[in-house]
């Protein structure tokens, strides 16, 4: 399967997990495409000032990579700043939350597989 950026779906989420502003989900692969091993493969785009708030992962976990931009990440009890190729992962029951803390859109690659069973 080949999938060119003109064919990605784009979702506008407005307070993602309860946070502030819009971010834009780019889907680049279905929960279906991935087997249902998982449920987001996508590229998110926070513009500054726009969060996802802090959320708990039950029966999956999460992995964000930072490709461009300035991220403050709420990972568990502690808050850290992350740029580009940085990243946070999120376990099983974790909790996480990440607002674009820069002046210029914060562009993530997001990955949410489900823990085996």
């Amino acid at each position: 399967m080949i999938k060119r950026k003109e064919e990605i779906n784009i979702r506008p989420v407005k307070g993602a997990q309860g946070g502030k502003g819009q971010v834009y989900f780019h889907d680049w692969l279905t929960k279906e495409e991935a087997c249902d091993l998982g449920r987001v493969f996508s590229k998110l785009v926070i513009p500054p000032g726009s969060s996802i708030g802090v959320h708990q992962h039950i029966g999956e976990f999460e992995a964000i990579y930072v490709l461009e931009g300035q991220a403050t990440v709420t990972d568990g009890d502690e808050t850290v700043v992350l740029n580009p190729g940085d990243m946070n992962l999120c376990r099983e029951g974790g909790f996480h939350g990440v607002e674009n803390c820069g002046d210029q859109d914060l562009v993530l690659m997001a990955l949410i597989m489900y823990t085996p069973k």
